[in-house]
């Protein structure tokens, strides 16, 4: 009886997951939201060449990552950390963002989930992007 129970309250729990995900307005827009897309947008420009040669990669959390320091000239590797924090930042209060703007603080590692699958999913060819196997390059 007890494992039936498990079982029964484990699958609401993952269809309700699944719900919050649905429900919410993940297009949703303020001013604070705006601020933080311009930031990663203007940053874009800086990690383009290290998504193509392979030094940055997006991780399975939705975040990004140093994959490989040694594809970039070591006086440049400083710099590209910083970027690279600079963005993990962006990226987490934009989350946090998004659930706040849709009234449920609570749904924000539901939110970052859902980011996480449609970066890898736009990244474009030759990227690299981590999965539930590891690295692989898309």
């Amino acid at each position: 009886m007890k494992k039936i129970l498990f079982s029964a309250l484990l699958l609401v729990a993952i269809l309700a997951s699944q719900v919050v995900v649905a429900a919410a307005d993940l297009e949703v827009n303020t001013p604070a939201i705006a601020a933080i897309k311009g930031s990663m947008q203007t940053r874009h420009a800086q990690l383009a060449a290290h998504y193509a040669s392979g030094a940055v990669g997006l991780t399975k959390d939705g975040l990004v990552t140093v994959r490989d320091a040694n594809a970039v000239p070591l006086k440049d590797r400083a710099a590209l950390n910083g970027v690279v924090a600079a963005e993990n930042a962006d990226r987490t209060k934009l989350y946090q963002e998004i659930a706040t703007a849709n009234g449920h603080p609570e749904w924000q590692a539901e939110i970052q989930n859902t980011f996480a699958g449609r970066w890898i999913d736009k990244a474009q060819g030759g990227w690299w992007v981590q999965g539930a196997g590891g690295w692989t390059k898309k």
